[in-house]
């Protein structure tokens, strides 16, 4: 999207009139018509679109604001109106030149306020009417938290089973570590890690007919891709958003496996050298969508695309604090997201906890990610998480709010 609207729900913005002056809003937000108010960021808007936008805002009962872009002659508007002056404002602007901006808000409003309820696999869908549990099987000898325990493959099946019987919906099967600082494996050793364990899960639930999960694949290398696919993958789970392998969306394509697009700034051997954003949730949130129209002109239909917005992965603790927080904004761009926050270093906080400590940091930044519309939590510990998931569930469902299905 050219202006990459974000829809910021009323419960994630500050109340106290400090905070909203530190956005840039007024001290009161505005109460005019049914619903409550709402914060819309449009940004690269060309400045005499920006100044129309404004006028037709003020007269629908909005509020406008342009700030600086980061290109010459464009401005980021930031709209705060209720639902009745939103109408009033895109039925208005839909006859003026900013025609372009006010369809791009309306697809952000429809997305956010809709998101998916399936996602599409290469036979049949996959339903997300409950908050899914994708769990870790790193077949690795160096990953962050359980690094060698199940490079055996024997070991390796023997805990997908029981990721199985706790409750996974998923299991995401990795050859390569992308901790902090991790050197790339050779793509011959990385199939000789993976392949043997996707091909004896598939044969254990063939077709998943028997309810079994389904098999991910976690890798960026578009051979092992295809080469799981081969095996029995229903997914690939791409850390570079299908970045680092140009090969990748192509082999997506033509598998017609559905594929989860991350977020990552850098390298996993980089990523953590002083990540530094201006605008961290608007950045992240164009790199997601510009990794979707990639993967959609190489033939990847949108209902087969998952979003990560990559906590861990080229950001800093406060960083991945502010994600968790205001994850909500990520619906804006309407596909299922998906969040993977167990045992992170930033859950250890101050006290520098190790992994195997982090359950119930772990457990928390879960049950807030789902309440923020998170539909899949990638976790280590599938019981709990599992659980927590159900809680989290029973809560919303009882609170009438969707929470992003």
């Amino acid at each position: 999207m050219a202006h990459n609207v974000l829809i910021l729900a009323s419960p994630s913005l500050p109340s106290d009139s400090a905070g909203r002056r530190r956005l840039g809003l007024p001290a009161r937000p505005n109460s005019d018509g049914p619903g409550p108010p709402r914060l819309i960021r449009i940004e690269a808007v060309p400045r005499r679109v920006a100044a129309d936008l404004g006028r037709q805002a003020r007269a629908a009962g909005a509020r406008a604001f342009a700030l600086p872009d980061r290109r010459p002659g464009e401005r980021v508007v930031l709209l705060e109106a209720s639902t009745g002056a939103l109408d009033r404002l895109l039925a208005t602007s839909r006859a003026s030149r900013a025609a372009a901006a006010a369809a791009e808000i309306a697809d952000a409003l429809r997305r956010h306020a809709s998101p998916p309820s399936t996602l599409l696999l290469a036979r049949g869908r996959f339903r997300l009417e409950r908050t899914l549990v994708m769990g870790i099987l790193n077949v690795t000898p160096d990953s962050f938290s359980d690094g060698g325990r199940y490079l055996d493959p024997r070991a390796a099946l023997a805990r997908a089973l029981t990721m199985a019987e706790q409750g996974a919906a998923l299991i995401d099967i990795g050859g390569e570590s992308t901790r902090p600082g991790a050197a790339p494996v050779p793509l011959a050793e990385e199939l000789r890690r993976v392949l043997p364990v996707l091909e004896a899960l598939a044969a254990a639930w063939p077709g998943r007919s028997a309810g079994g999960p389904l098999l991910s694949i976690d890798t960026t290398k578009a051979e092992v891709a295809r080469r799981a696919a081969a095996a029995g993958a229903d997914l690939i789970n791409d850390i570079s958003g299908m970045t680092f392998d140009p090969a990748m969306p192509a082999v997506a394509a033509e598998t017609g496996l559905p594929v989860v697009l991350q977020h990552i700034r850098g390298t996993p051997r980089t990523m953590q050298k002083a990540p530094r954003y201006r605008n961290l949730m608007p950045e992240i949130a164009a790199a997601l969508r510009l990794q979707i129209d990639r993967a959609v002109r190489a033939g990847v239909p949108e209902d087969r695309i998952v979003i990560d917005p990559g906590i861990g992965f080229g950001k800093t603790r406060d960083d991945n604090l502010t994600i968790i927080r205001h994850l909500d904004v990520f619906k804006s761009i309407g596909r299922p997201i998906l969040v993977g926050a167990s045992r992170k270093s930033f859950i250890g906080g101050p006290l520098e906890q190790p992994a195997s400590e982090r359950l119930e940091g772990s457990l928390a930044a879960e049950a807030l990610a789902i309440a923020a519309g998170a539909a899949i939590i990638r976790a280590h510990d599938v019981r709990e998480a599992v659980r927590a998931a159900a809680v989290s569930d029973a809560i919303l469902r009882r609170a009438g709010t969707s929470h992003g299905r």
